[in-house]
């Protein structure tokens, strides 16, 4: 009588076991699907990455100090893209912290001159990219802020 009993109940305990991973298969796949679908998925359109913290530099060269704080967001064309932004951000940030100490006054308190200061921004930007990961759909510059202390 009792083998019987432990039979049964290891049956019973058989049956529960089977439910639970059947249960647990129906409740996961789903979720292992969406995740091989968005894999595959590229996200196209404009993806903004701000460039935190904002840029303090000195500029002008030798005399008295000036300074230049702005704010840079980059605008990019897929999620690869940005992810490459993302990882590269320490060298970018130097990059551009080098660039905008080599600037004159003239260069930044003119329309023009910040004009070329954003493309030649994005020109060295891209070359970066390009040199450290082959991924260079950085699309603008924008200047979000932009300070100067004479």
């Amino acid at each position: 009588m009792l083998a019987g009993l432990l039979e049964r109940e290891n049956i019973m305990t058989l049956k529960h076991w089977r439910a639970l991973t059947i249960f647990l298969a129906l409740l996961f796949c789903p979720l292992v699907w969406a995740q091989e679908g968005s894999e595959e998925d590229v996200v196209e359109g404009s993806i903004y990455i701000p460039m935190e913290p904002p840029f303090v530099v000195n500029y002008g060269g030798a005399g008295r100090l000036k300074y230049l704080k702005t704010e840079l967001s980059l605008r990019v064309h897929d999620v690869h893209t940005a992810s490459a932004v993302r990882h590269h951000m320490p060298l970018i940030r130097n990059t551009i912290v080098m660039l905008l100490s080599r600037q004159s006054e003239e260069s930044i308190t003119t329309t023009d001159g910040v004009e070329r200061l954003r493309q030649t921004a994005k020109k060295e930007i891209i070359a970066l990219l390009e040199a450290e990961q082959n991924a260079a759909e950085v699309l603008e510059v924008y200047f979000n802020n932009l300070i100067v202390q004479k």
